[in-house]
């Protein structure tokens, strides 16, 4: 038996200084004003951009000639930088500028929320601004596609989608079905169905999902057919980082009847092809078909606020989060409904229809594809594909050996692969730098030069920006591979 000895009562206290409450007690960092950030130039920004945001990034904004602009404002269809140069954006943040800059309509809503010093987040009570935009949103929604999450990004987005999805699909269809060369965020969750190695990493990622290709409807089939765990498939309508790909109409009318044959659930991605950018508000649209869920962010919140949406049918919403026991296991996040980006949305949907701009993408959208076809006629060994709907275009150029005399191609062919995108990117670096004029890439198709202008582009903006590239392919592959070597030199 052990004894425990109790310890002695004392009434002796231990004391501990408290520090002095005075102004001195906490010091204020050294840190940065906004005006000060405003008046920053290019190389006090190169450094804290290397010190603390992303040094291996700083690399490629270099070889594209980027790292050289401060960008003082932007309006409209351009940026302008510190010198006054005015920039036109055909890259429009991955699809985020239907709007273009700073929209006016768009300015005074926000100006008029801040003035009355209106509620911003409204987590504990009932939010009229969150309420105003999800019936907008479901307004703009076809079929039965009505019930709206919010939140602040596309990837948060997609994630609502796939745990909703997954969750009415039930516990003994657990599967995720989706494509090859798909991009649906970068976040944990949706890094399993984003199909790159890059993002992937070595990640440990879920692995109750499926892989097949890309608008392949036999293997949509095969898949569902064989492997009865299948509850779900997640597909963007125009696949973005793959290259600006689609399918034709009949594959997602196959996909529907699929869906509703065998009982899976179909999420459609549309952060980045939705909100007009192919000349319908969602791209299934052209199609006459639509998903069981889906997914909006980028343009939803008008270039000013980050928003994201899931709207899905009101059956399956109800299914996996409708009783007052389940309501809370998805519910709005912290920042998910914010009232001034609330506002912000809604006054971007009532200008994406007052302005016309889904006509306008459709139309214009035919104009760009038109004349990058000219192009491509003019310049065959250069430009290989040109491809897109509304403002949602891809510019795909040959591989490095194509373009080169035929005694070349030989020995430049083996390094095809380690060369892929060098001619988009010298286009896209020479573009910027000898005519203003600014584009994007795609991440698995590196050869393709990724084109979403705003939704407000006209044809004088087409005209402006072929000119630039006929220009420039004019000169040959020969002296752009030389004009963009002393670029780097400089």
């Amino acid at each position: 038996m052990t004894v425990m000895a109790k310890p002695e009562h004392t009434k002796a206290r231990t004391v501990v200084s408290a520090p002095a409450l005075s102004p001195d007690t906490t010091q204020k960092p050294d840190l940065i004003s906004v005006e000060q950030a405003k008046a920053m130039d290019v190389a006090r920004m190169t450094d804290l951009f290397k010190a603390h945001l992303n040094p291996g990034q700083l690399h490629f904004m270099k070889l594209l000639g980027f790292h050289k602009i401060k960008i003082e404002r932007a309006e409209g269809m351009f940026y302008i930088d510190q010198n006054g140069r005015k920039i036109l954006d055909f890259f429009g943040g991955f699809g985020s500028l239907a709007f273009g800059h700073n929209h006016p309509r768009i300015l005074e809503a926000r100006r008029k929320f801040q003035e009355e010093k209106r509620q911003e987040i409204a987590i504990a009570f009932m939010s009229q601004y969150a309420a105003a935009l999800a019936h907008n949103i479901a307004k703009c929604s076809p079929g039965e596609l009505d019930m709206v999450f919010l939140g602040s990004s596309g990837s948060e987005a997609m994630e609502a989608a796939v745990k909703l999805a997954e969750r009415a699909a039930g516990p003994k269809r657990p599967k995720v079905v989706y494509a090859e060369n798909s991009f649906h965020g970068k976040t944990k969750g949706v890094l399993a169905i984003t199909d790159g190695q890059l993002y992937r990493a070595d990640f440990k990622v879920a692995e109750n999902v499926v892989r097949i290709p890309f608008a392949d409807i036999e293997a949509v089939e095969r898949a569902f057919r064989t492997d009865p765990e299948i509850g779900v498939i997640v597909l963007e309508t125009i696949q973005g980082g793959g290259g600006i790909i689609q399918a034709p109409a009949e594959y997602w009318q196959k996909l529907r009847a699929l869906c509703d044959q065998y009982g899976v659930l179909w999420v459609a991605d549309e952060v980045q092809c939705g909100y007009g950018r192919s000349g319908r508000f969602y791209a299934f649209e052209h199609y006459g078909v639509i998903p069981d869920v889906t997914a909006l962010a980028k343009s939803l919140g008008g270039g000013k606020a980050a928003v994201g949406a899931m709207i899905a049918r009101r059956e399956i919403y109800m299914k996996a989060y409708g009783t007052p026991k389940t309501a809370m296991i998805h519910a709005m996040a912290t920042f998910g409904g914010m009232g001034e980006a609330c506002v912000t949305s809604i006054e971007a949907l009532n200008v994406l229809y007052d302005e016309g701009l889904i006509d306008n993408a459709a139309v214009t959208g035919d104009y760009l594809l038109q004349r990058l076809q000219a192009l491509r006629e003019k310049y065959p060994k250069m430009i290989k594909d040109v491809r897109g709907k509304g403002l949602m275009v891809g510019l795909e150029f040959h591989d490095f050996s194509q373009t080169l005399p035929m005694v070349l191609r030989p020995v430049v062919s083996v390094l095809d692969d380690k060369l892929k995108g060098s001619l988009s990117g010298f286009v896209g670096a020479l573009l910027l730098r000898d005519y203003d004029v600014l584009v994007a890439f795609t991440e698995y198709n590196r050869n393709v030069i990724r084109l979403e202008p705003p939704l407000i582009c006209q044809r004088e903006h087409v005209d402006r920006f072929i000119e630039a590239l006929d220009r420039l392919l004019s000169r040959g592959i020969v002296s752009i591979v030389k004009d963009f070597v002393k670029s780097q030199v400089r």
